[in-house]
């Protein structure tokens, strides 16, 4: 069997709509332009990057991506209690728990990815939990796949890999996974 390898938000967690509501929050606190198609289009991307995007494109030298992320960050885990299971893909996860490597790949960071997994209760079902602090080149590059490859163990090649955005999935194809978009499945 195919060792497995999850994005989380919008893939294993229902996630994506809170996100959006963080971001609502922050975004008008400091009057970014940031609408919903964009940030459905850098689904994957670590909220400091997103913010240094904007903030170059919208010629804002004022703010500072990183706090800014912190505290779209803050904003977004007093949600969390309201965050649900996308039951399709945990449902395989559920299935294949100790029977195949499994690891999660998410340009999350490593505090929310480990708060929405354990809310979940399903934290422990995976060998590796690799999140954007892990690697240096985010989506669409392949590198978040391959290190959760590598810390399981397993050839790149014969792991097939779940997403839920085009950049998630370009970042697959890139690793040579076998590539699952999960926006067919539920």
């Amino acid at each position: 069997m195919q060792p497995l390898i999850f994005d989380c938000d919008g893939t294993l967690a229902d996630t994506m709509p809170l996100h959006w509501e963080a971001w609502q929050t922050i975004t008008g606190k400091y009057s970014i332009h940031f609408p919903e198609h964009r940030f459905y289009a850098l689904g994957g991307v670590p909220s400091r990057d997103i913010l240094k995007i904007l903030a170059g494109e919208q010629d804002r030298q004022d703010i500072n991506p990183v706090n800014i992320a912190l505290e779209k960050e803050v904003a977004y885990l007093k949600l969390l209690p309201q965050v649900g299971p996308i039951e399709p893909v945990v449902t395989i996860a559920r299935e294949n728990r100790g029977k195949v490597p499994m690891a999660v790949a998410s340009g999350g960071s490593r505090k929310a990815i480990y708060q929405v997994l354990d809310h979940l209760g399903i934290r422990e079902w995976f060998g590796a939990i690799v999140t954007h602090e892990d690697v240096v080149n985010q989506k669409p590059a392949p590198d978040i796949f391959l290190e959760a490859a590598r810390r399981l163990g397993v050839d790149p090649i014969r792991c097939r890999a779940f997403e839920d955005t085009d950049l998630g999935m370009a970042a697959i194809r890139a690793a040579g996974m076998d590539a699952v978009d999960v926006r067919t499945l539920r």
